[in-house]
């Protein structure tokens, strides 16, 4: 029984294999030197995991070597072995790959050596003198060319930095319109804030003033109270409206 941390690490391994396989295509159709060199650093770059990753395999074989039975550990052994095998046909590729773009970038660098110079010295004296003008009028024609080119890429860098521009100066606006907006909403909430405040102080002044209103109510009930239920008291006599009434006078007639 394959513990599940041996067929983890096979996974990763695979996945690594399909990678490899499927940059290694992808090099082939590159014809930049510069891109083929930043793809063949990633496949190393994943050949290296995948050495790290056998080893890790390779340890947990050994660690669980004991569990298995000769015949499983005889298969997983054999499974590490083909793992090496196609990681260092892998690797061969690579070198492959890297002894070639050495050579172009020697080509490169190098450029035309003396023997070079050497043949176009015995072709140019082999040649007529119309030769001389048309070949001279053919190399004036790709540099005048190789000058429409460079033009080209002068104005198409200048249109992505207009546009470039254009697209900053959008974005200053937009930011510019959005702080103006975030100003607003501040000011707004600051404007609520005090509407707040002082609804706030009105009608903690309207609750006095009931408050008050309920006082002299309740005052008011308790007076008309007490007068019903002793209306002899005499300590709301002076009271107005409360006073018992006043005894009615009698009009005293002098008779003749």
């Amino acid at each position: 029984m394959v513990s599940e941390a041996l067929a983890e690490i096979e996974g990763q391994i695979q996945d690594i294999f399909r990678a490899l396989s499927n940059g290694f295509q992808k090099l082939e159709k590159i014809k930049d030197s510069t891109r083929r060199s930043r793809q063949l650093e990633e496949l190393t770059d994943k050949m290296r995991e995948c050495k790290r990753l056998i080893k890790d395999y390779d340890r947990e074989l050994k660690d669980s070597d004991y569990k298995n039975d000769p015949s499983t550990n005889k298969i997983l052994n054999e499974k590490k072995q083909s793992m090496i095998k196609e990681l260092n046909s892998y690797v061969a590729l690579k070198k492959q790959y890297s002894s070639s773009l050495e050579h172009k970038r020697v080509d490169l660098f190098e450029g035309p050596g003396e023997g070079f110079a050497e043949d176009n010295v015995l072709l140019a004296s082999n040649m007529t003198n119309q030769q001389l003008m048309d070949h001279g009028n053919n190399m004036m024609d790709e540099t005048d060319q190789a000058i429409d080119r460079a033009q080209k890429v002068v104005h198409e860098t200048i249109n992505v930095g207009t546009e470039t521009s254009a697209a900053l100066k959008a974005q200053t606006e937009q930011m510019s319109r959005i702080v103006n907006e975030l100003d607003s909403i501040h000011f707004s909430i600051k404007k609520a804030s005090k509407l707040v405040k002082e609804i706030g102080r009105q009608v903690a002044t309207d609750r006095c003033i009931m408050a008050l209103l309920f006082l002299i109510v309740v005052g008011v009930l308790a007076v008309i109270i007490v007068k019903i239920v002793n209306p002899n008291n005499k300590d709301i006599r002076d009271i107005p409206g409360l006073a018992p009434p006043a005894p009615a006078r009698k009009l005293l007639w002098i008779s003749d």
